[in-house]
């Protein structure tokens, strides 16, 4: 699913959210963020190593979660609209 994009990319402007535990534990996780990069810093973060794509593979179907926000400036990143594309054909098994 993130084989066709950058090993680092930038999204400008999104929206972090914070959690109460990580999933990393329970899901195979296929991105991160380094939150040492965020610009500005911001004191709530999770410490560094944050997921931000990680699929189930406890559930039936296949699914993935992108952790990256809702902005439509998302849909002018290369990288976003790549990953989001390969997860639609990942999901649709082609």
């Amino acid at each position: 699913m993130v084989k066709h994009v950058a090993p680092t990319f930038v999204v400008e402007q999104e929206e972090w959210y914070t959690y109460d535990k990580s999933p990393r534990a329970n899901v195979p996780v296929l991105a991160h963020v380094d939150e040492s990069t965020y610009l500005p810093d911001t004191p709530t973060n999770m410490g560094g190593d944050r997921p931000v794509i990680w699929t189930n593979d406890h559930m039936k179907a296949r699914n993935v979660y992108i952790f990256m926000g809702n902005r439509p400036e998302l849909f002018q990143n290369l990288a976003f609209t790549t990953i989001f594309h390969d997860a639609i054909l990942w999901a649709a098994h082609r």
